[in-house]
Formats: structure tokens, C-alpha cells, sequence
């Protein structure tokens, strides 16, 4: 194996941002060094995602010492795989779940219930008293309806409220879909302890794949303003949830933690009179760039004689592990093991890629187009790198009869 790992990105012209050009190659160290010795040694059935947790232990640390004193909720829904959780418990991570089963995942794997936040906005009735009857007392909410059920199925339980945000500019934007305005954010906080719940604080969250640092400042200026108006009233939020969003890195490398950590936390110190504890509902950045995914290319055609680009399809789409490429919002970095095994780049041109279903939106790209070897055959490994967070997490239920992702955690 060489000392470096040509990968392919979309063509520049059409997608990336000239300032910040994707690499032509990485250095094989680290996480994709030991995960393509795990492939080449243990050879899995394709298409599978290999986790590397070392790369994992030394994300939580980068972000524990820039966020000295916040508390981490890791958010299960980014990559759910037992070994995970599990690593987290060990390092003193908490947990942001959304459902009773990552409830008992995390119980399962350790945490201490007081250290789950039950982040969904949206849930049951039953739900929240499962949540409760298995030790859980922190909920967030953003309607009277779900407060006065938390206050009904969880007494005495405290509460964030999350506040709606405009389009943050994140790559995958969550849309009005969470949240509420800041007016009645404020009433639902100070309407809290009179059902009997303990008004934690404020929460929102920026849009998931965030690359601008600056993203955070208009809502941690709401929340300051909300915290403001309360303690005026006499009720006191001790907490701040900034949420999720910080990136991993993809075909647009991500700002540097620092920037990210710096600017959120001079944001808190202009807005609030006093530092409230800060909660951190951090995914991606732990998972992403731990993980590869390596598919087999099943079929590769073109549609006409005269159609200068290859239809590439792989034995994983977007129901089995790449619903991120949804409308193209994530690209990922790719490479091919048998080229770079060569010792030769090759000629390359432009493909189109999909997934095996028989379903016509099952294709990861069309506008962002690759260049991939000329000499790719069915047969041929292709590798998604960066793709630790949200794929495994994201399969279907066999659809057409395609198993979900499996996941190897080495």
C-alpha cells in the first residue's frame, strides 16, 4: 500500500468552493490507514461501514478541552453502533436520544439515566413516561401540548425549550420543522415551574453540517434576550443548549474546532450577563470522519454512443447507507483501492453515480459530478470516505431487499 490515497471530489467548476479546494490526496494514516487494513485483512461483504473508535476517543477529547466545562450529549441518531455508545460511556459523555429504544441503548451500554436528554420535540405520551420510568429527567419541548404532557408523564422534570431558527446557511437545514418563536419560548419557560417542571434553559439547533462559526450568534443572542426577560420575572434558566452542527470534513474541509469554540464562546459572553452552563449536542463531528464505507461497483454503461459519461452503480444508494446524498447536499470524498494499488492514476472521465434499487430517485449524484477511472469494472471496491455519521444510522429496512448497512467497529 503507498504512503498516500489519491481521492476523487466533484469537478471544481461545478461545486466547490475555489477558496477552499478539496485534497487530491490524502496521507493513509490514521483512521483510513487502519480501516483499509482492517478491509484488506478481514475482506467483509460489501457494502459495509468500518468505524474507527480511536478517531472517535480523539474528537470527544479535542471537543472537551475547547468546551472546557460543557456538557457533551452526544447525538445517537448520528451513528447508533453499540462499540460507540460504549466508548462514549467510558470517556463521560452524555446523551441527546430521541426515542425509548436509544434510551436503552444507552442504558444498555452504560450511561447513567441522569445523563440522557430526551431532545425530540415530537413524541408520545407513553414515551415520555417510559423515558421517565427508566430514570430520564431532562425533556425538551417547544408546544404547551408537549409540556403539559411532560409535566402529566414526568413530574418534576426540567425542560429546555427549543427556538425556531431562519436558514442558517448549514448544509442540511432542519427547516421550521423544530422550535418555536422566541415570545413563546419565553411564556412556555415561565410557564414550567407553575405545572410543576424545572425551566433548564434555552435551545436550538443551526443546521446540521454547519461551516460557518458565526452561525451560532443570532440565536444565542435570542436565547440571552429570553434568559434576560426571565430572570426579570423572577425565574431563573441556569443552562444554554447551542445543540448540534459542527462539521465533519467532506469534499469542503471543515473551519478548525478553534474557530468554532471561539466564536460561540465570545457570542455567550456578549449576550448573557452571566455564563450559563453550556450544553453541546455534538454528532457528526465525532463520527464522521471516523468511518468508510466501502461499496462494489455492480454495473457501469453509458445511455448513448454519443453520452461522454459513465452510469456508475454501486451495491449502496440511498436507502442502505447514503441518504445523505440527498438533492446532493453532502458529497463525499471517494476513492478507488484497485488504482491506488496500481500505482497508477489513470486516465479518468465524468459518471454519473447510483445506487442497485428499482426506485428512479435512488441516485447519489447527477449534478456534482465525478471523475473516476476509465478502468472501472463491475467488481471494483469504491470507497465513500468521511462517512462515520448519519449512514449506517440512516438504512432502510431492506428495501427491495437490501440489508441495512452493516457496521465493523475496530
Amino acid at each position: 500500500m503507498g504512503q498516500s490515497l489519491a481521492v476523487m471530489a466533484p469537478q471544481p467548476t461545478e461545486t466547490v468552493d475555489t477558496a477552499t479546494p478539496p485534497p487530491t490526496a490524502v496521507e493513509l494514516t490514521g483512521a483510513i490507514a487502519r480501516i483499509r487494513e482492517y478491509l484488506e485483512r478481514e475482506k467483509p461483504a460489501t457494502p459495509c461501514l468500518v468505524i474507527d473508535l480511536a478517531t472517535i476517543r480523539e474528537r470527544y477529547q479535542q471537543l472537551a478541552a475547547a468546551f472546557d466545562g460543557a456538557g457533551l450529549y452526544y447525538a445517537v441518531k448520528a451513528n447508533p453502533a453499540r462499540e460507540v455508545v460504549r466508548l462514549l460511556v467510558e470517556l463521560g459523555a452524555r446523551f441527546d436520544v430521541a426515542s425509548p429504544p436509544e434510551i436503552d441503548l444507552c442504558l444498555a451500554e452504560g450511561a447513567r439515566p441522569e445523563h440522557i436528554s430526551y431532545g425530540n420535540t415530537i413524541k408520545k405520551r407513553a414515551d415520555i413516561g417510559y423515558a421517565y420510568a427508566r430514570g430520564v429527567r431532562l425533556f425538551t419541548t417547544d408546544s404547551d401540548t408537549d409540556l403539559e404532557t411532560i409535566a402529566e408523564m414526568a413530574p418534576g422534570a426540567s425542560v429546555f425549550c427549543r427556538i425556531v431558527l431562519a436558514d442558517t446557511g448549514s448544509l442540511t437545514p432542519f427547516g421550521h420543522k423544530f422550535g418555536c418563536a422566541p415570545d413563546l419560548a419565553t411564556r412556555l419557560l415561565a410557564r414550567a415551574p407553575e405545572l410543576g417542571l424545572t425551566p433548564a434553559g434555552v435551545s436550538f439547533h443551526v443546521g446540521s453540517q454547519q461551516l460557518d462559526p458565526r452561525a451560532w450568534d443570532a440565536a444565542i443572542e435570542q436565547a440571552g434576550e429570553i434568559t434576560a426577560k426571565l430572570a426579570a420575572e423572577g425565574v431563573e434558566l441556569g443552562m444554554l443548549n447551542i445543540g448540534g452542527g459542527l462539521p465533519g470534513n467532506y469534499t469542503r474541509p471543515a473551519p478548525p474546532l478553534a474557530d468554532f469554540a471561539t466564536a460561540i464562546t465570545a457570542s455567550v459572553e456578549r449576550h448573557f450577563a452571566a455564563p450559563p452552563r453550556l450544553v453541546l449536542e455534538p454528532g457528526r463531528f465525532l463520527v464522521s470522519d471516523a468511518g468508510l464505507l466501502r461499496s462494489e461497483v455492480v454495473l457501469v454503461s453509458r445511455k448513448s454512443t454519443v453520452d461522454d459519461k459513465r452510469w456508475v452503480y454501486l451495491d449502496v444508494g440511498r436507502y442502505n447507507g447514503l441518504a445523505e446524498t440527498e438533492n446532493e447536499y453532502i458529497t463525499y470524498l471517494l476513492a478507488t483501492p484497485r488504482q491506488e494499488n496500481s500505482g497508477s492514476e489513470g486516465e479518468t472521465g465524468p459518471v454519473y453515480l447510483a445506487g442497485p434499487t428499482c426506485d428512479g430517485d435512488d441516485v447519489l449524484y447527477q449534478h456534482n459530478v465525478y471523475r473516476l477511472p476509465m478502468s472501472l469494472r463491475p467488481g471494483d471496491a469504491l470507497d465513500f470516505l468521511n462517512t462515520g455519521a448519519y449512514t449506517a444510522s440512516y438504512s432502510s429496512i431492506a428495501f427491495n431487499g437490501f440489508a441495512p448497512l452493516p457496521t465493523h467497529c475496530i
